[in-house]
C-alpha cells in the first residue's frame, strides 16, 4: 500500500500564493533557525559540489568512522528538532519548506544507520571520478587554483579512508554485486598511465587563466605537476592495486539489494528516497509490467507509420544496424544535438513563461568516463553527449536525449531553482530525483506537442525512452526483489527497447548497482501527467499550458507529494500561474 508524505496548501506568490516578505509567524523563524545552521553544516561537510555554485575547496570532506557517527548523531538531533516544529503555526511557505526539509533530513539519516559511505563507487559513480568534476569547472581567481592544488595534495588521505570504510563494507557483505564493476578500472588507469601534463587533473592550467599574472602563471603550473605526479598518480596507483586485488575479488557474487544487510528494508529506504513515494515493489513492478505492455502497442504503431514491413524484432535489428542512423564523427553527433538545442529555443516561450538566464554547453563526455558512461548527462550549465562508440549513438534517440539532458529537462530546470532567490538554499541547491527526473522524462514526451519529432523513426525513438523507463521499474525490482537474474533484465531490455547492446549493458549495471534509482523517472513523469491531467479536466478552456509548466518549474526540486499539492492549489486558483504577467 502507498503512503504519501502529507500533502499541503501553497503559496501563490513566491510559492503561488503569499510573499515570504510579509511578516512571518515565529514558528518559521524557529525552523528557518534549524534549517539555515543545518545548510551551513552540510556545505562544510560536503565542500565541494559539481555544479559550480560554491568556491573551489581547498580539501575533500572527511569519511572516517568517527566523522560518519557524528554525521548520523548531528542529523539526528536535527530530526527530533524538527518533531519540536509545529506544522499548524508555520505560513503556508514555511509548510512547504518543512515538507521538503524533513524529507531531505530523513534520507541523510537513513543513508547514514544504513552506511551508505561503504559502498562509494558503483558501476555509474565513483568517489575518484566525482574529484574530477572539479578540474571541469571554470575556475576565475588565483585562490581557485591554489585550493585545486591543495585539494589534489588531500587526496591520498581520502582515498586512505574510502579504502577504510570499503574494507568495512566487505566484512558484512555491504557491496555493489562483483559483476558490476569487473573492467571498471579504466578510470583510474587513464590517470595512472597519463602523463601529467595530459592529466585530466591539469585541465585547468590548459585553459587560459583570466586574473592570474603571467609569472604566477608558470609558478601554479608548475607546482600542479609536481602535485600530479609525486601526489595524485601515486594515490591512484596505490587504489588501482587495492581494486584490483582486494576489493573487486572481495565483493559479493549476488545481485539483489534484498541481499544485503537488512537488505528488504534497506530496498524499502531506497525507494522511499529515490521517489518520495513508499510503495511495494511488487505494486511498482506490476505497474512497470502495464506501461511497457502499452507503451509497446504504441511502438509498433509507429514502426508501421515508417513503412517497415517485417515485424518488431526485424525492426530492432534493421535500426540497429542501418547506417543511415549513425554519424561518422563525434563533431557531427555533438552538431546533430547543438541543432536540436536550438530549434528548441525557438519554441519554448510557447510552452514556458519563465525561462532561465543561464545558459549551457554542450560538451562530449570526458574519455576517462565515457566507455563506462551512459549516453548523455546534463546539468547546470552543461550537457554532456557521449560520443565514445558511435555506432551505439542512434540518431533517432537524439531528440528525446537532448530534450532530456539540455532544454527544456535538466540543463534547463535546475538554474530555474537555483533563480529563486526567496527560497531557502536546501532548496535551491539539492536534486530530488522523482522531480528531477520526472520533469526530464515528461520534457520528452512535450517535445511531441512541440513539433521536435520530425520523423516516424524520432517518434519511436520517443516512445522507446518512455518504454526504457517503464522497463526500469520492472527490471530494477525483478533484481533488487524477485531474484531476476543479470541476464533476464538484459533479456527484458533487449526484447522491449531499442538500446543498443553497449548501452542495454551499461543501464543493466547501473540499476544492479544503484538500487531503486531507476524507479524515479517514469514515477515521477507520472505524477505530473497525472497533474496535468487533473487541471486540464478542471480547468477546461481555462488551462494555460505555460501557467501550468511555471507552477511546477517554480518549486525548484520537491517530493511528488508536495508536486501534486501545487497543482491542487494551482487548479483551487482557476488555474493562475506564479507569473501572470508572462501568460
Amino acid at each position: 500500500m502507498r503512503r504519501l508524505l502529507p500533502a499541503l496548501a501553497l503559496c501563490a506568490v513566491a510559492l503561488g500564493g503569499c510573499s515570504r516578505h510579509a511578516a512571518a509567524p515565529a514558528e518559521d523563524a524557529r525552523l528557518a533557525a534549524i534549517y539555515e545552521a543545518e545548510w551551513k553544516w552540510r556545505t562544510e561537510q560536503q565542500p565541494d559540489d559539481e555544479d559550480g555554485v560554491r568556491p573551489i575547496s581547498d580539501h575533500l570532506p572527511r569519511v572516517d568512522p568517527a566523522t560518519q557517527q557524528m554525521r548520523l548523531r548531528y542529523w539526528e538531533e536535527v530530526q527530533e528538532k524538527l518533531a519540536g516544529i509545529h506544522r499548524d503555526r508555520l505560513s503556508p511557505a514555511a509548510q512547504v519548506d518543512y515538507e521538503v526539509y524533513a524529507a531531505q533530513i530523513a534520507v541523510l539519516v537513513a543513508n547514514q544507520r544504513f552506511r551508505d559511505f561503504e559502498a562509494p563507487a558503483n558501476a555509474d559513480t565513483t568517489f575518484w571520478t566525482d574529484i574530477g568534476y572539479t578540474a571541469r569547472r571554470a575556475f576565475r581567481t588565483v585562490d581557485d587554483y591554489r585550493h585545486w592544488i591543495a585539494q589534489m595534495r588531500d587526496i591520498p588521505r581520502y582515498f586512505h579512508e574510502q579504502m577504510q570504510q570499503m574494507r568495512a563494507g566487505m566484512r558484512r557483505g555491504f557491496t555493489p554485486p562483483r559483476v558490476t564493476m569487473q573492467g571498471r578500472d579504466g578510470s583510474l588507469t587513464a590517470v595512472t598511465e597519463a602523463s601529467p601534463e595530459a592529466s585530466l587533473f591539469y585541465t585547468p592550467f590548459t585553459e587560459p587563466m583570466p586574473g592570474v599574472p603571467r609569472e604566477r602563471q608558470a609558478q601554479l603550473k608548475a607546482e600542479a605537476l609536481a602535485t600530479i605526479r609525486e601526489v595524485v598518480q601515486p594515490a591512484y596507483r596505490e587504489l588501482l592495486a587495492f581494486m584490483r586485488e582486494e576489493y573487486v575479488p572481495g565483493m559479493r557474487e549476488s545481485l539483489a539489494a534484498q541481499d544485503l544487510p537488512d537488505g528488504k528494508a534497506y530496498y524499502r529506504a531506497k525507494i522511499i528516497e529515490y521517489t518520495t513515494l513508499d510503495m511495494d515493489p511488487g505494486e511498482i513492478h506490476r505497474l512497470g509490467v502495464q506501461e511497457v505492455e502499452r507503451l509497446h502497442a504504441q511502438m509498433v504503431a509507429a514502426m508501421k507509420e515508417t513503412g517497415f514491413q517485417g515485424d518488431f524484432p526485424a525492426f530492432l535489428r534493421f535500426l540497429r544496424r542501418d547506417p543511415q542512423f549513425y554519424v561518422k564523427t563525434p563533431e557531427e553527433l555533438l552538431m546533430h544535438a547543438a541543432w536540436i538545442a536550438k530549434r528548441l529555443d525557438g519554441k519554448i516561450g510557447q510552452y514556458i513563461g519563465y525561462l532561465p538566464r543561464a545558459r549551457f554547453a554542450i560538451k562530449p563526455v570526458p574519455a576517462d568516463l565515457a566507455p563506462f558512461y551512459t549516453a548523455g548527462r546534463g546539468g547546470n550549465g552543461v550537457y554532456l553527449l557521449n560520443t565514445y562508440d558511435l555506432p551505439s549513438r542512434p540518431l533517432y534517440n537524439l531528440t528525446a536525449l537532448t530534450l532530456h539532458e539540455s532544454a527544456p529537462g535538466h540543463a534547463f530546470q535546475m538554474p530555474i531553482a537555483m533563480e529563486h532567490k526567496d527560497q531557502p538554499a536546501f532548496r535551491q541547491l539539492t536534486y530530488i530525483s522523482a522531480y528531477g527526473e520526472g520533469w526530464a522524462l515528461y520534457c520528452e514526451l512535450l517535445g511531441q506537442e512541440m513539433g521536435m519529432y520530425e520523423s516516424a523513426y524520432d517518434r519511436f525513438g520517443m516512445l522507446g525512452y518512455q518504454v526504457w523507463r517503464a522497463a526500469r521499474l520492472v527490471v530494477d525490482t525483478g533484481v533488487h526483489s524477485q531474484g531476476w537474474t543479470r541476464e533476464r533484465a538484459l533479456e527484458y531490455f533487449r526484447r522491449y527497447t531499442a538500446l543498443p547492446e553497449r548501452e542495454i549493458n551499461t543501464e543493466i549495471d547501473r540499476y544492479i548497482a544503484w538500487p531503486a534509482q531507476a524507479l524515479s523517472y517514469y514515477l515521477g513523469e507520472r505524477a505530473i501527467l497525472q497533474g496535468r491531467a487533473r487541471a486540464q479536466q478542471a480547468l477546461g478552456e481555462r488551462f494555460n499550458i505555460r501557467a501550468f509548466h511555471d507552477a511546477v518549474l517554480q518549486l525548484g526540486s520537491v517530493p511528488l507529494p508536495v508536486l501534486q499539492a501545487r497543482i491542487d492549489r494551482f487548479i483551487d486558483e482557476g488555474g493562475r500561474g506564479p507569473y501572470p504577467d508572462m501568460e
